[in-house]
């Protein structure tokens, strides 16, 4: 059992390790609310900004495609600088940025705030998990920090539109920027009394290089990917533009990975993922990640379009499934001690995959009970998941390079984010988009796609309404279907490639060798 109060390497004083976990997840809690804030504040965006709904995606894309791009870098110079200093560079940065989110006039300008929140929290992320993984030494301590850490970021970022919904409300939605200033700075000046530098200082960590070559190449394929993704079902998928975007990303993409192994200091040593507790545990995080934040992005178009839900309605309703994410996280680690980690992985992809079989169902009389279902379900599984498979990860990592497997943790959920609200807002726009012309006979209204309205109680929708709720309603569940194919191969990979370990034998410190 860890001890009330230890004396990490690198400080001269007495710390609490719950403390200081305790403000490391409120950290994680505010960037993970930022992720998902914006999501209820895409119809006062449009009408506010006069955005388009792929200018849309792009705003509440930026943030997760800059984390995800930069995480990885970022866990390098967690490891050179010092990871509590980086976890405050982080949180200011945020702050800092978020103030000039609030007085953007454009989209573009949005869409750099939210870009600029993004470096910001890349510099904290790998941060917070590689402070947590050295302050608690013994498993089971670990086993539930990292717990905490995952329900924590999980409920920050499905928290995220109810908090966003009633600032919209009350305020506007430049309010979901302006509370991350207050948050930060308290966060950050908590950090400096409670949270204690860690750092193990080896001359590897002083003298690595920065990879900037392996930087601008993901960063540049990352960013050629989405791009192609959200633009081509205005543009067409065959479109000119369109397809070199994507032959960019195979080439920039293709060329990282090359560049990776012959670099002397690789921002992502590619022989890490050739461990499967690694590799696979990863992708198992990067696909859940892709379906789960996707349906979330569509869950709230959904309730406000056409089950007529305010903003702060849509985001109460969506509070089962955080809920759900905070219950299976919890309940992952006593899974893990008594059956390994491969079985709660592949049942919490197995409630996820049943989730979204609920969701296909929906059809336009669907009423708000089947979202209860599909949200809680869906939480459940993808909490056991993101805890179990983020064990994995970093207890297969060098405790000196502790962050550097916080950021690969962190890379491939962000990148999955930023993909499925790419993806599934793609699915959807393309087929709501078809279904909805060929309901008008070949005709779209003019301007931005219009989404469907909610009309006043008690009263029939008119028919134009009726006709975009039903064309709307046939898209979502065509993105559910998306994502389930997506779940079912994710299934299947995670119980043939990730390491079947008996319990017993699991690794008792962060970096033991396989069994």
């Amino acid at each position: 059992m860890t001890p009330p109060h230890a004396r990490p390497r690198g400080t001269g004083r007495r710390t609490s390790p719950r403390l200081a976990t305790a403000v490391l997840c409120v950290g994680l809690f505010i960037l993970g609310m930022d992720l998902t804030i914006l999501n209820v504040a895409v119809p006062a965006l449009r009408s506010d900004l006069h955005a388009t709904l792929a200018e849309v995606q792009w705003i509440v894309d930026g943030y997760a495609l800059a984390l995800g791009a930069t995480v990885l870098a970022a866990g390098n110079v967690t490891d050179r600088v010092g990871r509590r200093r980086s976890f405050l560079a982080g949180l200011l940065l945020c702050g800092a940025v978020s103030a000039l989110g609030a007085l953007s006039r454009t989209p573009a300008q949005l869409v750099a705030a939210r870009c600029g929140m993004g470096l910001g929290a890349a510099l904290l992320m790998p941060a917070t998990l590689a402070l947590i993984s050295t302050l608690h030494h013994e498993a089971a301590s670990r086993r539930r920090a990292i717990a905490a850490w995952t329900a924590t970021g999980a409920v920050g970022g499905l928290t995220g539109p109810l908090v966003g919904g009633h600032l919209v409300e009350a305020f506007s939605w430049r309010a979901a920027f302006w509370i991350n200033v207050p948050l930060t700075a308290l966060t950050a000046a908590l950090a400096l009394v409670l949270v204690p530098r860690t750092e193990q200082h080896t001359p590897e960590a002083g003298h690595r290089s920065m990879d900037t070559g392996g930087l601008a190449l993901s960063a540049g394929g990352f960013l050629a990917l989405i791009w192609a993704v959200i633009e081509s079902p205005s543009l067409g998928w065959t479109h000119p533009a369109v397809l070199t975007a994507y032959g960019l990303a195979a080439a920039l993409l293709s060329a990282f990975v090359r560049w990776e192994r012959r670099s002397p200091h690789p921002m992502l040593p590619l022989p890490l993922l050739r461990d499967a507790r690694i590799g696979a545990g990863a992708a198992c995080l990067a696909l859940m990640s892709l379906t789960l934040f996707g349906a979330l992005f569509i869950l709230t178009l959904y309730l406000q379009g056409v089950l007529g839900c305010t903003p702060s309605e849509a985001g109460a309703r969506i509070l089962p499934l955080p809920g759900g994410l905070a219950a299976g996280a919890l309940a992952a680690p006593a899974l893990m001690s008594r059956l390994g980690r491969r079985p709660p992985v592949v049942l919490g992809l197995v409630l996820v995959a049943a989730a979204f079989a609920v969701q296909a169902g929906t059809t336009p009389e669907s009423g708000y009970g089947r979202v209860v279902v599909f949200t809680g379900v869906a939480g459940i599984g993808a909490g056991m998941v993101a805890c179990a498979a983020t064990e994995s990860v970093m207890g297969a990592v060098p405790p000196r390079r502790a962050a550097l497997g916080s950021a690969i943790n962190d890379a491939t959920r962000q990148v999955g984010a930023a993909l499925g609200v790419a993806v599934q807002g793609s699915v959807l726009t393309s087929t709501y988009t078809h279904d909805l012309r060929t309901r008008l006979g070949g005709r779209l209204p003019p301007g931005p796609l219009p989404l469907p309205g909610a009309t006043a109680p008690h009263t029939a929708p008119g028919p134009l309404v009726a006709t975009a709720r039903e064309a709307f309603v046939s898209a979502v569940t065509t993105t559910a279907f998306t994502a389930l194919a997506i779940t079912l191969v994710t299934t299947l990979a995670a119980w043939f490639w990730l390491p079947s370990e008996a319990p017993d034998r699991l690794p008792e410190t962060t970096g033991a060798p396989a069994p």
